[in-house]
């Protein structure tokens, strides 16, 4: 059977010539070290050509009251403003913008440049929410910390050798991305853009594991990722439980995987509430997702302007920028703010304290917000101590891993939000074709 994957935003759209079970028992595949990509610079898998217009920010904003307000970041700065630490956006690359001063070019796996430029929006936008400079009211979560730009994913480009398919960007090139930004020097890595496959038929991301296992425990990496959202080949949300079972789903009833999500011993997995701490309802549950964080109404910085924007235009059919994919570079800012005050905490160490420190829901932890709302003062504030995270659920337990098959295909990646915000980034369509 051949299968077509298309991905348009946020996840991809699969179209099977059989039906899908509603359930099945997944779990990653063990970390094989051997899978590790060999270091290499940056560089595009083939000769790449621009296939689509570069988006452009319609609209300025100057009023912020939008997403990072709940933070309460005026007490958590005079503690640490992210000083010392880079944050690698492994993203759609960012670009040259007045309040990102400390931009450090990382590279470009989409058509060599040198990261530091954005045909879609996504990743200077995320980039913005992490480390942007202040100006008036508003500022990045870490605006001391350096942005290390890495251009992986697009929905613009395409391989020269197949003008059928439009979009760039898979978990192999993840995989080497990461391993750059481990050996570049980052302490944080941010990836915003995830894929997202039927449990019954999971990504093979053995380098992807890989990579994630020397980032974290080679390099003291702190990963963080999106939780993904409900939409393409996530078309149902996971069974997140009702209130006398807080802890489904289990690695036994999930329908969709996330990847690199699923791999939650190495990763920090991020879903997003509104600004008043509610769920929100495009935020994929799961067993591995660890903490929420605001992922809407969104300001963060423009493509095209030196301003910033909230995604809203004048036409009807735009939203503002919503989704877990700007949920996850909340945390990667905290996760700075953290490492800069306590240098002496490990990554693992880090990534305890966040989830130690947040805002926990009544049974401790569920699969829909995982250990609560980020707490950004209490996770700076809070003395240096790292303790093991307090409640671990039954259902965060993984099954023994299926077998993978070696010639199993790879997914395509764009940026996660965009089925739920349709702003900066068009729609784009990434498509790979996978043999059985």
């Amino acid at each position: 059977m051949t299968r077509v994957v298309r991905v348009a935003g946020a996840t991809a759209l699969l179209y099977l010539s059989a039906p899908i079970p509603s359930s099945v028992a997944v779990a990653p595949p063990p970390v094989d070290h051997a899978y590790l990509p060999a270091p290499a610079a940056p560089a595009p898998p083939g000769p790449t050509e621009q296939s689509a217009r570069c988006s452009a920010t319609d609209a300025a904003k100057t009023s912020v009251s939008g997403q990072l307000s709940a933070l309460n970041l005026a007490a958590v700065w005079p503690l640490s403003r992210g000083a010392g630490q880079t944050v690698a956006v492994i993203d759609t690359g960012v670009a040259r913008h007045r309040l990102l001063p400390h931009l450090i070019a990382g590279g470009d796996f989409v058509a060599g440049s040198d990261g530091t430029e954005d045909c879609d929006g996504h990743g200077t936008a995320v980039a913005g929410i992490i480390g942007a400079a202040a100006a008036g009211e508003f500022s990045g979560v870490a605006p001391d910390a350096a942005i290390l730009a890495i251009r992986q994913s697009s929905n613009k480009f395409r391989l020269r050798s197949d003008t059928t398919t439009t979009g760039l960007g898979d978990v192999d090139t993840l995989a080497r991305a990461i391993r750059s930004a481990a050996d570049a020097g980052a302490t944080v890595i941010n990836v915003s853009s995830v894929a997202c496959q039927p449990a019954t038929d999971p990504p093979d991301d053995r380098a992807l594991g890989a990579a994630l296992a020397y980032a974290v425990d080679v390099r003291n990496a702190v990963v963080v990722t999106a939780a993904g959202n409900v939409g393409g080949s996530c078309t149902t949300q996971n069974p997140f439980g009702t209130a006398g079972r807080p802890g489904t789903p289990d690695w036994d009833t999930i329908e969709s995987v996330v990847s690199p999500a699923w791999y939650d011993d190495y990763v920090l997995t991020v879903g997003s509430v509104d600004t008043a701490g509610a769920p929100s309802d495009f935020s994929l549950a799961g067993p591995w997702v660890d903490v929420v964080a605001p992922g809407e109404n969104v300001v963060t910085l423009g493509l095209g302007s030196d301003g910033l924007t909230d995604g809203r235009t004048d036409a009807a059919d735009r939203r503002p920028l919503a989704g877990t994919s700007y949920a996850a570079p909340v945390v990667s800012g905290v996760v700075a703010l953290v490492r800069s005050r306590l240098p002496q905490m490990t990554a693992r160490q880090v990534m305890a304290r966040i989830r130690d420190t947040a805002r926990h829901p009544a049974e401790g932890w569920n699969a829909r917000v995982g250990f609560g709302v980020v707490d950004a003062l209490a996770a700076v504030s809070a003395d240096g101590a790292a303790v093991a995270t307090s409640v671990t659920p039954p259902s965060r337990v993984r099954p023994t891993p299926p077998t993978q098959d070696a010639q199993a295909g790879r997914i395509a990646f764009a940026g996660s939000a965009i089925c739920v915000a349709l702003v900066l980034l068009t729609a784009g369509a990434l498509r790979l074709r996978v043999r059985r």
